[in-house]
């Protein structure tokens, strides 16, 4: 018999994690109303469990906690016994905040981004080492997983894969306008900057990015002169400040 993941919340996040675990998992879903948990299902595609959040037991049971950040201590009065395994994939919760408010026998953090939705998360683990072998199993089901030594690194993480998607849809857009200003017609633009994107993405698994920059720019050649523009406009700057604002703001959540 497969194993049953909990999810508590129901939730946009929550859905696309189960959309990935619902092949090898069963899933059972908490929430507040039955009209949300019957429509958490039918986006499913799959029977699921559904029960009422108000006193329900998580007993030895795998969680996955995904409600709001500020609505922990609300939905956590609310739960009763010890969960076995506990996941959570709040934003600026910490490990100690989750033990304070909620039973279970081991802890994790987990920071999916939006690109869960396909299947194509860059998700960043951390806490109890005896999850860790475990949570990347059911991580890895939505993309790919990579657990961390320490809620420091995962906050850094966070500001790099977890807000990673609005940088690079700010460069993918910025392109865009580029090719555009240049008389590339927009849909053209588009369907190119899409294109590039997609190839990249296989590249970079494969080469460090200061090789394949290497492999691309001949000297004196186009790709020389456009660096050195965004070399002036000081984009390399930008992209380190920006990790660094965002990691701050992470530990002021937390």
């Amino acid at each position: 018999m497969a194993k049953t993941i909990t999810f508590i919340g129901n939730g946009n996040m929550a859905l696309a994690i189960a959309q990935g675990l619902k092949h090898n998992y069963e899933i059972e879903v908490v929430g507040r109303t039955p009209e949300n948990l019957k429509k958490f299902e039918k986006a499913l595609g799959k029977s699921i469990q559904k029960h009422a959040l108000k006193d329900f037991d998580i007993s030895g049971k795998t969680v996955i906690f995904g409600v709001k950040p500020q609505n922990l201590a609300e939905v956590s009065a609310q739960l009763q016994g010890s969960a076995e395994a506990f996941y959570s994939i709040l934003a600026g919760t910490t490990l100690q905040n989750l033990k304070n408010a909620i039973e279970a026998k081991n802890y994790a953090r987990a920071m999916p981004n939006m690109a869960a939705s396909v299947q194509k998360s860059m998700t960043t683990l951390t806490g109890d080492v005896a999850l860790q072998e475990e949570a990347v199993t059911i991580f890895s089901a939505i993309g790919k997983a990579h657990w961390l030594g320490s809620e420091k690194e995962i906050d850094v993480a966070t500001a790099l894969a977890g807000s990673g998607p609005a940088y690079l849809a700010l460069i993918a857009e910025a392109l865009t306008d580029g090719a555009v200003n240049q008389g590339l017609k927009r849909v053209d633009a588009m369907a190119i900057m899409r294109g590039l994107f997609d190839g990249f993405g296989t590249l970079i698994q494969e080469q460090h990015p200061a090789l394949l920059k290497d492999a691309v720019m001949s000297p004196g050649g186009t790709t020389a002169a456009g660096y050195a523009a965004l070399e002036t406009g000081n984009v390399r700057n930008a992209c380190i400040q920006a990790i660094a604002k965002a990691n701050e703001r992470a530990k002021a959540l937390s």
